[in-house]
């Protein structure tokens, strides 16, 4: 992945106003200013079933349709994958020019695949492994997972004053998500390669859910043992945390606990003194980035032009950006 080098991950962390710098360092520049002609572009959006962030990315490939003049079409949330499949193979038969596609299985991704043939998936969200992509044609839109963990773990350790040793509460999305995989892995890497001492006194999932979340961490709290900081893969694990802690008569703000996507929820939890960090997932950059790309797979047959498109024409990483009290009020 042409990410992977550390000049492309501090670019990755800068926000879209930095376009200049991106350009230089080669991510990738919209020549599109964000009102690329999408005249004549059919494109077709299939998911699965929604939730909170998965229905902020829908509504924004709509409207990023309406601002470029793309006519999206919107199927409705699949159940299973044979759903999917079904609703992909009709969107073909219809002619349109490219299907955005939040996969119910990521899994599932070549069978999506030869289910389009020469139409080109635009997957987003939910990320297919590296081997079911291919520059130009089946591409991945979101945001570098890596890089929200990294800044959760960097906020915690430099809050915490920067200890040899520390023991972490970590709670993880769905199984086998590719976002909840590599937060994880991000947090784990960033404290062995700074030296720390992270002892996972609880590591368990709570499949993004609040309640799963707040109920888990009652039964940690029932084992007596001493935690420095609560990092969760998601906003709504981390109000489940805050909750817990009120129930309990526990001050959220006595330790850190941190959340990524900078919900509404989440970010007025910053501002009460309760949560102290997230990461601002954009819902609406993606949306964006998904109808540019399709723009450009319709119109040029390549994305090389589109923002933030790495060198290999495979992914497009919209960027993070951190979140704290001095900014929670600006997101929404």
């Amino acid at each position: 992945m042409s990410h992977n080098n550390n000049i492309k991950r501090i670019l990755a962390l800068l926000t879209a106003s930095s376009l200049l710098l991106l350009s230089l360092y080669g991510c990738g520049a919209s020549s599109s200013g964000g009102t690329a002609d999408g005249s004549g572009v059919k494109v077709f959006f299939s998911t699965l079933t929604l939730d909170d962030f998965k229905e902020l990315v829908m509504n924004s490939v709509a409207d990023a349709g309406a601002k470029t003049g793309v006519k999206v079409d919107i199927g409705a949330p699949c159940a299973t994958v044979d759903e999917q499949v079904a609703q992909i193979k009709d969107a073909v038969s219809k002619g349109y020019d490219a299907i955005i596609c939040n996969p119910v299985d990521t899994d599932t991704a070549l069978q999506l695949e030869v289910t389009a043939g020469d139409t080109p998936i635009i997957f987003t969200n939910s990320q297919p492994s590296k081997e079911h992509l291919t520059p130009d044609k089946y591409i991945y839109v979101g945001s570098y997972e890596i890089d929200a963990g990294t800044m959760q773990a960097e906020y915690v350790w430099n809050k915490l004053g920067n200890p040899g040793s520390l023991n972490v509460v970590l709670f993880q999305g769905q199984p086998g998500h590719p976002a909840a995989i590599n937060r994880t892995k991000a947090v784990k890497n960033y404290f062995k390669k700074n030296g720390v001492n992270a002892n996972f006194v609880f590591n368990d999932t709570a499949y993004w859910d609040t309640q799963k979340a707040a109920d888990e961490f009652k039964i940690f709290l029932k084992t007596g043992q001493d935690y420095d900081c609560v990092i969760c893969n998601n906003d709504s694990m981390a109000l489940g945390v805050v909750e817990a802690m009120k129930d309990m008569g526990i001050d959220p703000a006595a330790v850190p606990v941190v959340g990524i996507d900078a919900t509404v929820d989440g970010c007025q939890s910053i501002l009460d003194g309760e949560m102290q960090f997230s990461v601002y997932q954009s819902a609406i950059g993606q949306g964006a980035a998904c109808i540019e790309a399709a723009i450009a797979l319709a119109k040029k047959g390549t994305v090389k032009d589109v923002e933030y498109v790495t060198d290999d024409l495979t992914y497009v990483w919209v960027p993070f950006s951190p979140v704290d009290k001095a900014n929670a009020g600006s997101i929404h």
